[in-house]
């Protein structure tokens, strides 16, 4: 087996760290103002953890591999009445032994969070993400993996804008404007099935999008609530020059039925396009495919459109609030020239539980639809982390249920596609006891030009089924434990692609030697299973260490 190896990330930290710090920074300069202070919670805890880790591949070896980790990290959040945020940043020194070990380190965290400029008025939110990631021969991406083939790789990606709402009379003005950019690093070997299509892993793109709404209340003045908006979204990846853009402008309207109950509809006008050039073509008219493993671009011919949708667009649903405790929204209409489905279900029986649902639909690429799943996290969180390797779960917990990212995280291919799926978190505690569930289901069907190098992927669905469970609580007065299981399901719909399913388990147990240093041990089993690789693999991990929190 491969010794377990990390690549040097320093992309994106930057946002990570510039998020985190604002927190304290933000606590400290709002101190003087007895208002703005009040109710503010701040939590800052720094450590170093130093640990020795075993591996023992059960399948197809069955060698055993140690390594010295020396770590450091910050978990942090801010809640206030005009600023809040959570930040869980760590870097990790990997020390091998042996001739042929590799040593190795790497930065991973997730961040979200806002300030006020003006309370009320202008808010500016901002989000970041740095993971390792497994990248399969058919594209599939898995975050929990201690499985090092020479395909690892590391996801970036980084958000911010300012959103406004205010009033005019008797009109609400609601308009918010965000920029982003997500990077995936090419693996160092990616191994594709005999006579499969090669994929275009994903390389770099920068989304924007802009959106107004100006809207009346029932009753302010007429007796229905009525509304006029427009958006503007649009994504430039450099993988072949490939854009999707999307504009529209709509109107709507809201009729009350009962207090808690209201039928809502809505009428307008979208233009949606997705274009890209094609790759290099050699003497045998073979695609040249650069040192990155990813196609060249032929940036002298002209832009080819993909997708190109344009016309009418509506949609009828409700809004049912009968408490605060619950919201459900459920619509159906016509767009992207078809049938389509959206809504979201919140629901907290009482301060201790909550159930979240989320229906989507929407057409976009890579590096927008992560975007978009970093700007739906909460700003209050505590992010999952494996805790043998320390990286991300792909899901966080916060007051309002988990939120997972691993349906963004699914596929890296590089194509635009049409994405729906459904999302559901439920959380709760239980006395010393916190416990939670995320899970949901992804289908892409992929975009692309006929005629053009990507054209083997123009309507080919892939689809993803994901959860992840955790359990945890205090034992005695000094120690706490953490339990851990997720299972991630891939379906290719490519020729001699395959599927991909990796399935895993882990317990964690604290014990606290003093105030600020605390004894660690971990164990784990992680397991995958995929048609591309010849072999599956399955190993089985333990940790001892310490921890030191500042």
């Amino acid at each position: 087996m491969k010794k377990l190896a990390l690549k040097r990330t320093t992309a994106l930290v930057g946002a990570l760290v510039a998020i985190g710090a604002a927190s304290p920074v933000l606590a400290q300069d709002s101190g003087e103002d007895e208002e703005g202070s009040r109710g503010r919670a701040v939590n800052v805890e720094p450590y170093i953890e130093v640990s020795q880790i075993a591996i023992a591949e059960l399948s197809p070896g069955d060698d055993v591999v140690t390594y010295t980790q020396i770590a450091a990290g910050i978990d942090a959040s801010i809640t206030g009445r005009n600023n809040g945020g959570s930040v869980s940043l760590r870097y990790e020194r990997n020390i091998g032994y042996g001739d042929d070990s590799i040593d190795s380190d790497t930065i991973s965290g997730v961040a979200r969070g806002y300030a006020s400029i003006i309370p009320q008025v202008l808010t500016v939110e901002a989000g970041a993400l740095a993971a390792k990631t497994r990248v399969d021969g058919n594209g599939a991406s898995n975050l929990a993996s201690l499985d090092d083939r020479g395909t690892d790789s590391q996801i970036y990606s980084a958000y911010a804008g300012p959103t406004l709402s205010t009033r005019a009379g008797d009109v609400e003005v609601n308009a918010n404007y965000r920029i982003g950019y997500t990077r995936v690093e090419a693996p160092d070997g990616l191994v594709t099935a005999p006579g499969a299509t090669p994929i275009d892993v994903f390389d770099d793109s920068v989304s924007q999008s802009a959106k107004v709404h100006l809207a009346t209340r029932p009753g302010e003045p007429l007796p229905v609530g009525v509304g006029v908006g427009a958006g503007w979204n649009q994504e430039d990846i450099s993988n072949l020059d490939q854009r999707f853009r999307d504009v529209y402008v709509r109107g709507d309207v809201s009729l009350p039925v009962t207090p808690s109950l209201a039928l809502v509809a809505g009428v307008g006008y979208e233009d949606v396009e997705a274009s890209s050039r094609d790759a290099v073509r050699d003497v045998n008219g073979d695609p040249v495919i650069g040192v990155d493993g990813r196609f060249v671009t032929d940036s002298s011919q002209p832009r080819q459109l993909a997708y190109d949708v344009s016309g009418l667009i509506w949609d009828a649903g409700v809004i049912w609030r009968p408490s605060n405790r619950t919201s459900l929204t459920a619509n159906v209409g016509r767009r992207y020239d078809s049938t389509s489905y959206y809504g979201s279900l919140s629901y907290a029986p009482n301060s201790r539980s909550s159930l979240a649902v989320s229906v989507y639909d929407t057409v976009s690429g890579f590096g927008n639809q992560l975007n978009t799943a970093l700007a739906n996290l909460p700003t209050e969180f505590t992010a999952g982390r494996n805790p043998l390797t320390g990286g991300l779960g792909g899901c966080v917990s916060g007051q309002d249920g988990a939120n997972c990212l691993n349906g963004a995280l699914g596929s890296v291919r590089s194509s635009v596609f049409r994405s729906r799926g459904v999302a559901a978190s439920y959380s709760t505690n239980i006395g010393r006891l916190n416990a939670g569930v995320g899970a949901g289901y992804d289908r892409r069907r992929f975009i692309a030009t006929p005629g053009s190098v990507l054209a083997a992927a123009d309507g080919v669905t892939d689809e993803s089924y994901y959860a992840a469970l955790f359990l945890s609580g205090e034992v005695g007065q000094r120690g706490n434990f953490s339990t851990n299981a997720y299972y991630n399901y891939f379906n290719s719909g490519f020729d001699q692609a395959g599927d991909v399913t990796a399935i895993g388990a882990s317990a964690a147990y604290n014990h606290s030697i003093s105030s600020r240093l605390s004894a660690r041990a971990a164990i784990a089993v992680d397991s995958l299973d995929s048609d591309v690789s010849d072999e599956d693999f399955t190993a089985a991990s333990a940790l001892v260490g310490l921890r030191f929190g500042f």
